[in-house]
């Protein structure tokens, strides 16, 4: 049996706010296996959805780039919050998301991109930056959205300068409609975005295995109820549509009229111009989403360096 220790409890108490001793128990009853663990809990009704964002933790910042029908979202991690306040860091990530623009949101392509400003690669100057700062650094990601015809319109949260901060969002709206009141209605979904975090555009996105996975939640936690069996199927496909309701972007209130879907809102718009608006796709990089901060153990650390 794998032993459960304090760090598998806290880890797991942090992700689903559970007690200490439930966490414990569901730890001990699947094993050690955390996600097990976090399901055992929903289906006691001892926590929500494992909150995975807890554990996300990174330095850097995240830039956009927009050129007429077309636009770029980049991260670059830094080791510290500190070198993110660097302007020659600000600059590089500034340059990072014009780059992508010209790359296609390659991170291949950007690397070897010849930088004017060097006479040197991207990664070359990257390189550089980082024996001149002494922080490790790292051209994580890019993505670039384009129309043919329309706005792809973008929005920074936790802004540390022009285009770049700590959530970069863009939002590609295919239409003839005013290019003006199209940018505005982008921005503001791209808002919404960074505030409502969706999974998922459409319903049609959703992958079936992940519907399948919270309706045999949510049928555990009806079936506890000890309802009769027909009632109990309503129960879960009342649970799905609010699913969707959270995680899919179309189906989500949107926040600046929550008596509205962001769906009807475009709607709406599209009504109001006189053409048809539709949203090709967006895209939202959250600084540090999906990795993992090291936790550092500052007594420890000056206990390794004094050799004790």
């Amino acid at each position: 049996m794998t032993n459960i220790t304090a760090a598998m409890v806290k880890e797991l108490r942090e992700s689903t706010s559970a007690g200490m001793l439930d966490c414990k128990k569901a730890l001990t009853e699947c094993n050690g296996d955390m996600e097990a663990a976090v399901d055992w809990l929903r289906k006691k009704g001892l926590a929500s959805a494992a909150k995975k964002a807890s554990r996300i933790a990174a330095e850097g910042l995240v830039a956009v780039a927009v050129d007429g029908n077309k636009g770029a979202v980049v991260e670059v991690n830094s080791e510290t919050d500190f070198v993110a306040k660097n302007e020659l860091f600000q600059e590089y990530v500034a340059d990072a998301a014009q780059v992508a623009l010209m790359s296609k949101g390659e991170v291949c392509d950007m690397k070897t991109f010849q930088c004017p400003k060097v006479n040197k690669s991207f990664e070359e100057r990257l390189t550089d930056l980082i024996a001149k700062i002494g922080e490790n650094m790292n051209l994580r990601r890019a993505a670039m959205l384009e129309v043919n015809n329309g706005v792809v319109a973008s929005y920074i949260h936790n802004a540390a300068g022009p285009n770049i901060g700590k959530i970069g969002v863009l939002v590609a709206l295919e239409s003839t409609a005013d290019k003006a009141k199209l940018a505005e209605l982008g921005k503001h979904i791209a808002m919404h975005i960074a505030a409502s975090a969706p999974l998922f555009q459409t319903i049609a996105d959703v992958d079936p295995a992940a519907v399948e996975h919270e309706k045999s939640i949510f049928a555990e936690q009806a079936a506890a109820s000890g309802k009769p069996a027909n009632i109990i199927e309503k129960m879960v496909e009342g649970r799905i549509r609010k699913y969707y309701d959270e995680v899919v972007l179309e189906e989500q209130a949107y926040i600046m009229d929550p008596d509205k879907k962001v769906k009807q809102v475009i709607a709406d718009a599209a009504k109001e111009l006189g053409t048809d608006i539709v949203l090709k796709g967006y895209v939202c990089f959250r600084l540090g989403e999906g990795l993992q901060k090291k936790e550092e153990d500052f007594a420890a650390e000056v206990a390794a360096q004094l050799g004790k």
